[in-house]
């Protein structure tokens, strides 16, 4: 039913190694030990409560960046198996591909973004590569958690080669080892950057639909999810509502991962890579939506843009979170012993470097912050934010 492991697939055998070298485990594969090491780290537990589009308080029902990642995780693996490509390594991708968001968002990371813009920018692709190879400190020999190249190559490329000049953190870590950033990543990385946009495209329907921000009507009307209310209402004409919303979006998720499947299929039968660094010089992506299904894609996300991420009442909270993110930014800056005891052993350090390197530090904090703790810091040190609790 399913192909064996294709040629052009990263065989963990085959890694090109971790920046530390480690003894081989007996029991896991190279790539399921970075899956493991990414689910145990705390970056990646403190996903609970950080946000996709609605702040963390506003509901239990709405996603968050960590069913985003495991849901992420899940179709990566689907189609890995289906093409015949390392499940583990794309799941790994997939799991950490968030680590380094902000709390509240991309409304968090823009706002981070505009107050580190004179000091080397801020990125969330960019910070997840810091937070795996600086910011976790739980092992005994080295910073981070020491993931193999292909991991880290797929943290820092799966949309695609990085453009000079490189992010802040990114730069920092390939001067010591190098992720070959001009190039596109392996094929499993790929999976994992088609998964995000299949996941996202799919829930935040289910999130705007439950915040009543557009309606199955609507939805209706709309290009391939249009098609997949359709057919839930000829094979289903009795069922509830709610039941046909869910048979309808779990019906357009199946289109989405299918048109993929297809396209990557024929790109893959067409390029005949004999090995990983075939796809990776392609020049282009091999794992991609078909041209009909990218331009149906992109009205669905215009329509999700003008109704859902920036709906009235969204735009009000964006306000709130980024008054939160910039006051938090300024206090810590003018007042970095204020940071926890484990934090402020290394203020002298940042602040002997400059002020770059203090803002850096900073950033590293707030970065790291879940939407309710950075609310609560705020209420605490500041006082907080009307509408906001």
């Amino acid at each position: 039913m399913f192909p064996p492991r294709a040629p052009y697939a990263c065989d963990p055998a085959a890694s090109r190694g971790r920046l530390h070298p480690e003894p081989p485990s007996q029991h896991r594969s190279a790539f399921q030990r970075d899956r493991d090491r990414i689910v145990h780290c705390g970056a990646f537990r403190r996903l609970k409560h950080k946000t996709q589009v609605f702040v963390e308080h506003e509901g239990d029902h709405y996603r968050t960046r960590l069913t985003h990642s495991i849901e992420v995780a899940q179709v990566a693996r689907t189609i890995s198996k289906a093409l015949g490509l390392e499940e583990e390594l794309a799941e790994s991708v997939a799991l950490a591909h968030d680590l380094g968001h902000t709390p509240f968002g991309h409304t968090g990371e823009e706002a981070l973004a505009r107050r580190m813009a004179p000091f080397g920018g801020f990125d969330h692709n960019a910070q997840a590569i810091r937070v795996v190879t600086r910011l976790e400190r739980h092992y005994a020999d080295w910073d981070g958690l020491n993931l193999t190249w292909e991991t880290l190559e797929g943290i820092a490329k799966h949309n695609g080669p990085v453009p000079a000049p490189h992010p802040h953190a990114i730069a920092e870590y390939d001067a010591v080892h190098d992720l070959a950033l001009h190039t596109h990543a392996g094929a499993e990385a790929q999976v994992a950057a088609l998964s995000d946009d299949i996941a996202y495209s799919h829930h935040d329907l289910h999130d705007g639909l439950r915040a009543g921000l557009f309606t199955d009507a609507e939805l209706r009307e709309m290009p391939l999810v249009g098609p997949c209310y359709a057919a839930a209402d000829r094979d289903h004409p009795g069922i509830p509502s709610y039941r046909k919303r869910h048979e309808a979006l779990r019906r357009y998720f199946g289109v989405l991962v299918e048109d993929v499947l297809a396209n990557a299929r024929g790109a893959l039968a067409a390029l005949d890579p004999a090995g990983p660094d075939d796809v990776r010089a392609a020049g282009h992506m091999v794992v991609r939506f078909s041209d009909p299904v990218w331009a149906d894609l992109k009205v669905m996300r215009a329509f999700l843009f003008q109704r859902m991420y920036r709906a009235p009442r969204v735009v009000a909270m964006r306000a709130r979170v980024t008054q939160v993110t910039d006051e938090l930014f300024d206090f810590f800056l003018t007042n970095p012993e204020e940071l926890p005891k484990h934090w402020r052993n290394e203020i002298a350090t940042a602040e002997a470097e400059g002020e770059a390197a203090l803002a850096r530090f900073v950033c590293d904090y707030i970065a790291g912050m879940t939407d309710r703790f950075a609310i609560q810091s705020h209420a605490r040190l500041l006082g907080g934010v009307p509408g906001l609790s």
